[in-house]
């Protein structure tokens, strides 16, 4: 065949990359701050105002002048207090004095210093400092962000944290990436619904319920299309259907070498197909192309496969199309204790579960590793990441992709 086959990972991220970027980019709308969560930022975002907007205590306690208080103990007269909502101009510190000031309150002029108030003896009109006093409790104006700088870069996945910063610098709502609309078609003759009664030969489609779970968790929204049987016109109908209302079409099954693996025939003599097979185990059937302009990842059939390949490559696409930086996937360091079997020319995904033991991140894998087997994969905690001609020997350290 005349289009890339069995490529390296890196090269089949390359090719959807090119390929979405030459596609209309992604459409940008605002969303109030209560609505952004797990979506992706569009443009950078500067900050509004100064954070903190001034000096204020990062304790509840007293404000005093640091040089007011050359040893310890020491009582000062309190001079009045101040509340963190104190919107009034507070008269300044007298010399010698103390201030008893609110967490987040605004500091006194001439204040620079704060000693928590578990620290003090509080009299009626005075206080005794029994410890040294701190100019590093007094959080000073701009410290954090200062107005006009770029608080979240375009491209940020915007956690909770993340939506907390947006309101910090200022923003009710803010320019996100529209989401795409990612249909999830699942093919095959023996699939059924979870529910209804299986027939000799029947089994229960599981692999669109993961499919649709992955798009949305990366701030997106997913059609889940009901399996489709395996003929010419059914799937040709579905994915004309899918073309029309959808920015992507993931499909799962249908893409090995066999005579009923159609999607794969159909992309090969009516789609516009970019690569077929990756080097990968788990997973090596999938292929990438346009059907009617519309970019189409075909997965395989098998349930761990079809998660390994949109972890790995669509989850990677729909990144690059859209300009985000996350959610990232995580790696860590681990060391084998159980050996793990590796493959010459690919990458191998086994699945493992780690723990931090005596300091020291380690993997098991105490499942069998069939690509059918999802109870092996609802129970991991990672996918090991040996490239091809790795060891897997027990006592390696190794890369683990976190799930």
């Amino acid at each position: 065949m005349d289009v890339p086959y069995f490529v390296e990972v890196d090269e089949a991220r390359r090719i959807a990359s090119d390929a979405l970027a030459n596609l209309t980019p992604c459409e940008v709308e605002h969303v109030a701050l209560g609505a952004a969560h797990g979506r992706i930022l569009a443009t950078d975002l500067r900050s509004l105002v100064d954070d903190p907007p001034f000096d204020n205590s990062a304790m509840d306690g007293f404000a005093v002048r640091a040089s007011d208080v050359p040893t310890i103990p020491a009582t000062l007269p309190v001079q009045s207090t101040v509340a963190a909502a104190a919107h009034e101009d507070q008269a300044p510190l007298q010399p010698g004095h103390a201030v008893r000031i609110m967490t987040g309150a605004p500091m006194p002029s001439g204040a620079d210093a704060i000693l928590p108030i578990e620290r003090c003896d509080v009299g009626e009109d005075e206080v005794t400092l029994n410890a040294p006093v701190r100019t590093g409790f007094v959080r000073k104006q701009g410290e954090n962000l200062q107005k006009g700088t770029v608080g979240l870069s375009a491209g940020a996945y915007l956690t909770p944290a993340k939506v907390g910063l947006c309101a910090t610098m200022g923003h009710p709502d803010v320019p996100v990436v529209k989401r795409l609309n990612v249909a999830v078609i699942p093919t095959g003759d023996e699939l059924r619904p979870a529910g209804e009664p299986l027939r000799h030969g029947e089994v229960y489609e599981s692999n669109s319920h993961g499919l649709v779970g992955l798009v949305r968790a990366m701030g997106h929204e997913a059609t889940h299309h009901p399996a489709v049987e395996d003929t010419l016109d059914g799937l040709r109908a579905a994915l004309d259907a899918a073309a029309e209302s959808s920015d992507m079409i993931v499909t799962s099954g249908g893409v090995s070498m066999g005579e009923w693996d159609l999607v794969r025939r159909l992309m090969e003599e009516e789609g516009d197909l970019r690569y077929w097979r990756v080097k990968i185990r788990p997973g090596s059937p999938p292929l990438f192309g346009l059907w009617k302009g519309t970019p189409l990842f075909g997965l395989p059939g098998n349930p761990v496969s079809s998660h390994v390949v949109f972890r790995l490559l669509v989850a990677d696409a729909i990144r690059a199309w859209t300009g985000a930086h996350g959610p990232r996937e995580t790696t860590v360091r681990a060391r084998l204790l159980d050996p793990v079997k590796s493959t010459k020319d690919c990458l191998t995904l086994r699945r493992v579960t780690v723990a931090l033991v005596d300091g020291e991140m380690v993997a098991r894998q105490p499942r069998h590793q069939g690509s059918g087997n999802l109870e092996s994969l609802a129970s991991a905690d990672a996918l090991t990441l040996l490239p091809p001609g790795a060891s897997g020997e027990a006592g390696e350290i190794i890369d683990v992709l976190l799930l």
